[in-house]
Parts: structure tokens; sequence; C-alpha cells
């Protein structure tokens, strides 16, 4: 259960692999961009952030921080569940593409509304001139299909936007690429992926990314209801994957179980990274293109 696998070897040369890797740095240049998190809402305002997907989890993470530093209601949505009657200052809509069809009706329905704000990575999208404050990301964008960088990058400023300090998550990103993954860990049968309070957004991302990548059998909870019906998945040869603090008891419930506790003890920024690598090599290791997954796409453009 403890033996090593060797971290992502340099001759493959997938655009996930690279882009993984390259996630510290984003967030480095995070610390930079003064103008960009100046355009985020300031202490005080009533905020909702949208996406689809990853960017939906993202918003949830977000939300949950924002709130617990005091800057005020912040509600996350899927797009296409957006309480278009619910009134805010502030809308984020965040995209990486900012081609995503939801992303695009609803600001459009916002427009002149409320005040809009665009996390994007593609420059040129249409996104950025339908938004009253585009907040441009583009070198975090992406050629894989299976977002890792832009997410978390967008994350990471929102995240520095409300005070969060992001060197804990930078160092320990660096030691989640470079550390050797146990061949338990990667050879599971069935993960489980846990939060609490801001990282149970990044339990459901990491879950979403080893769906995405592998085709693997993943859930996510928050980590009190994990105890509500979900335990009894939990078995020898699975892991159940804590983001954050475990609650107390927890770990000992779950080895009782036989499967894998995997207490994260890192960064949780940074150990949605160690997921994000344990998607790539379940995806190698079954001959999949964790670039191009079965049946998606880089956005989802609705036929009108």
């Amino acid at each position: 259960m403890t033996d090593p696998i060797p971290t992502p070897s340099a001759e493959r040369a997938e655009h996930m692999a690279r882009e993984l890797a390259s996630q510290p740095e984003m967030w480095e240049r995070i610390l930079h961009l003064d103008a960009a998190r100046a355009g985020l809402p300031a202490p005080g305002r009533r905020v909702a952030v949208v996406g689809c997907g990853t960017s939906w989890f993202m918003a949830q993470s977000y939300a949950v921080a924002r709130e617990d530093a005091g800057g005020g209601v912040t509600d996350a949505f899927a797009a296409s569940e957006f309480f278009a009657d619910r009134e805010y200052d502030d809308v984020i809509l965040l995209s990486r593409s900012g081609t995503t069809t939801e992303v695009l009706e609803l600001a459009d329905r916002l427009k002149g509304r409320v005040s809009t704000i665009g996390i994007v990575g593609d420059a040129s999208s249409p996104l950025v001139t339908e938004v009253a404050t585009p907040i441009l990301l583009p070198f975090a964008d992406e050629q894989s299909v299976v977002q890792t960088r832009f997410a978390t990058t967008a994350l990471a400023l929102m995240l520095a936007s409300v005070g969060v300090d992001l060197e804990p998550a930078i160092a320990d990103a660096r030691t989640a690429i470079a550390e050797e993954l146990p061949k338990g860990l990667v050879g599971a049968e069935q993960y489980t992926f846990l939060g609490r309070g801001w990282t149970v957004g990044l339990a459901h991302e990491a879950a979403l990314k080893m769906r995405e990548a592998s085709q693997s059998w993943t859930e996510s909870y928050p980590s009190m209801e994990y105890r509500h019906g979900p335990i009894s998945i939990a078995a020898p040869g699975r892991v159940t994957w804590q983001f954050g603090e475990a609650p107390e008891g927890l770990s000992e419930q779950v080895a009782a179980t036989g499967a894998w506790f995997e207490e994260g003890a890192l960064h949780p920024l940074a150990e949605l990274v160690r997921a994000q690598r344990v998607a790539l090599e379940r995806a190698r290791a079954k001959g999949l293109d964790p670039d191009s997954p079965r049946s998606l796409t880089r956005s989802v453009i609705l036929e009108p």
C-alpha cells in the first residue's frame, strides 16, 4: 500500500501534465496582480459568483471563504440555476473559455441591472465584452479539456482578494508536484473526497477531475455528511480522502471499514493538485487521453 510510483514523466507531453505542474508559478503571479484583485467586490457588498462545472466548484469555495473573512453575503450558483430575482451588488461570472452558453446567457440577462465581473482565461472571448469589469488571466489558460491551473489560479485570485495568504499553498503545491504517489492511492477501486467549509468545493472538484480524466468512480460530500449514509461505500481497496482537518473520530471510523483514509496534510489547494496527479496517473494506466476525455469538449456551447 505504500510503494511509491514515479512522478509524471518528462517524456510524456500531455497538456494536462504540463499545465498541472505549472500551478505554483501561476499562483505566484497572482501575488503581483494588485489591479485584478482590486476589481473584485469590496467588503460589505452582496455578491453572487457563478460558473459551470469546475468553475461552479471554485465559486463554492470562494463564497464560503469570503463570508468567513467577513466580506459579506456571498452565494454560489451553477450558471443555469442563478436566482435572477435575488438582489446582489455584484455578480462574478467565472469561465475559462468565456464561450459557455449558460454563462453568456446570464451575462446578457444581467446587463444594465447589476454590476458584473468576468474572470476569463481567453482574452478574445465574447464574455470579455459582456461584463462591466473583465479580469483576464490568459497566462493561466489551458489547452487540455480537463481544467487544472485556470480554475485554481482564478480561485487563488479570489482568495487573495479576501486576505487569504497564498504563500503556504504555493510552497505545498511544489511538494505535491514533486512527491512520489503511493501505488495504493493511485490504484484504488473507488474514491470519496470530503471537505469542510471552503474546501467542500475543492472536494467536489477533485471528484470531477477523477471522473473526467480517468473515468473513475468518485463521490464527494461535506465531511460531516459522510457518516449520514455515504460511509457505506467505504471498503478495502477504496479511498476516503479528506481535504483539510477531518472531523473528530472520522479517520478511525473509515479505518474500521478497511478503506484507506487519506487525511490531506498539505494546504487544501495543494491537496487538490495531488488529486489531479492521481487522476492523470490513472488515465495513463488505463491508456486514456486526459486531454480529450470521452464525451467532453473545452466549452459547452449549446445550439440556439
